[in-house]
């Protein structure tokens, strides 16, 4: 047996899966946490690395490797490859008004969603080098190469302190906001520019299967890619396909065979890790809000979802707008979370848990929507994620979406799309066909008032705090 292995180095933990080449089967597994906070130290993340390959029994065994991480993360690196300060992650928003500083510099959201893809908001990588360059000039000096999570992972099981050994791919490049998916190049100007007229330099962009090397035991390294792609091909998602991931954050991502070019921003142009594209809006806000909301009822997560079930569709009026942490999408860093349609009757512990579930799936309904405003059809939704093991969201999201969804079985699909990735660039020529993944497919009545309310309590926050 021919073994792969993928690495999902996550905002939260790093995990590790050995996997059968030729079938997919993992045949063993681990999981490290990562520390909390949106800066963290890359070495803490190599730690977790190493710790989860060595509590999966190692990978002397193992014939390719292949790394998916979170995206947008900023890692500095100077000239003999050291670190220059602590990576700020996706959910770091300090550089909000940078990003706005951006779009007005560069000609505007059209002409960033036509030359980019991208729109800046506060988690794009383009936007943390401003902020640096503005507030740590001395580390701007000091940053001689800038890459990603993935890409710094990549580069250190190579064994390498050579920066011009970075390499990446289209999908976690797609997400920096100086690489246009649509024509495959970085874009000079706008990392210049971001940095105040420094260029530091960049990593290579490989192809979907091409070898980004090998480890110091002689496996193959694959060419890694961002946490999105890297499910859409853990979950063996085609064009027609919509993943909904409700993790830390809430993403809804459709693979299409063109790039699209969202003027308000919403939508990004991304790639995905087979060659075509992956429009994909982000919300800041995942399933902490059903965590958050079930510690203030004082509840367990099972309890909160009974109690959610137990309510009417509706909630009776009330409904929650989960920017609880700030927004992405819309884009809202300084927003705070809303309870809306209070009543003396209808505050109850139930209608206040089913308006949290309604209010997230709600704004995965939101983003589903833009993807579809830019000519992206989709025939079917998968969910997954932690928040999907609320039985509460597996049952209501029919409805708050108006379409069947299919729950894949659980699995850790950022990892096992990574050692799909392995095994394709081990192999060469088609991706492998591995297993298909079994679904339970749900079902509800529509019910699109919730989505009315929804979107009038929506109008109400975002006046309260543009």
């Amino acid at each position: 047996m021919t073994l792969v292995a993928g690495v999902d180095s996550s905002t939260q933990s790093c995990k590790v899966l050995i996997c059968d080449a030729a079938t997919g089967a993992v045949v063993r597994s681990a999981t490290t946490p990562h520390p909390p906070g949106t800066e963290v130290d890359p070495e803490l993340w190599w730690d977790a690395l190493q710790r989860s390959i060595a509590d999966a029994g190692g990978i002397d065994d193992v014939a390719a490797v292949s790394v998916g991480g979170q995206q947008h993360g900023l890692v500095c690196l100077d000239r003999r490859g050291a670190v220059v300060r602590p990576a700020l992650l996706w959910n770091d928003t300090r550089s909000g008004t940078a990003a706005a500083e951006l779009v007005t510099e560069l000609g505007g959201a059209a002409w960033w969603a036509d030359q980019i893809g991208v729109v800046p908001v506060a988690a794009i990588t383009v936007t943390k080098l401003r902020w640096l360059a503005d507030h740590e000039p001395g580390n701007a000096d000091s940053t001689a190469a800038v890459c990603l999570p993935h890409d710094w992972l990549t580069w250190r099981l190579r064994g390498t302190t050579d920066i011009g050994e970075l390499c990446t791919d289209r999908s976690d490049a797609s997400g920096t906001g100086y690489y246009s998916a649509a024509t495959g190049g970085y874009r000079d100007d706008v990392l210049t520019t971001a940095m105040r007229g420094r260029r530091p330099a960049l990593p290579r962009v490989l192809g979907p299967h091409e070898p980004a090397g090998q480890t110091a035991t002689g496996a193959v390294l694959g060419p890694g890619a961002g946490d999105n792609a890297a499910a859409a091909l853990g979950l063996g998602a085609g064009v027609g396909d919509c993943v909904v991931s409700l993790g830390t954050s809430g993403v809804v991502s459709a693979v299409s065979e063109a790039p699209p070019r969202d003027s308000h921003g919403l939508v990004a142009g991304f790639a995905d890790a087979t060659g075509r594209y992956l429009p994909l809006v982000c919300t800041l806000n995942g399933a902490p809000v059903l965590a958050a909301v079930a510690e203030m009822l004082g509840v367990t997560l099972e309890d909160f979802s009974r109690l959610a079930l137990s309510a009417p569709a509706g909630a009776d009026g009330l409904i929650w707008v989960p920017y609880f942490d700030g927004e992405r999408s819309p884009n809202l860093p300084a927003a705070s979370g809303a309870l809306h349609g209070v009543t003396s009757r209808n505050l109850l512990p139930a209608n206040i848990a089913r308006a949290a579930v309604e209010g997230l799936l709600a704004s995965m309904r939101f983003c589903l929507d833009k993807i579809a405003e830019q000519g992206v059809g989709t025939e079917r939704v998968m969910i997954v994620g932690g928040g999907v093991r609320s039985e509460a969201v597996r049952r209501i999201a029919p409805a708050v979406l108006s379409m069947a969804v299919a729950v894949p079985e659980p699995a850790e699909y950022v990892a096992l799309g990574a050692a799909r990735q392995a095994a394709w660039t081990l192999n060469g020529g088609d991706c492998p066909a591995w297993s298909s993944v079994r679904s339970v497919v749900y079902e509800a009545e529509p019910t699109p008032t919730v989505m009315e309310r929804y979107q009038d309590a929506c109008l109400l926050t975002l006046g309260r705090d543009r």
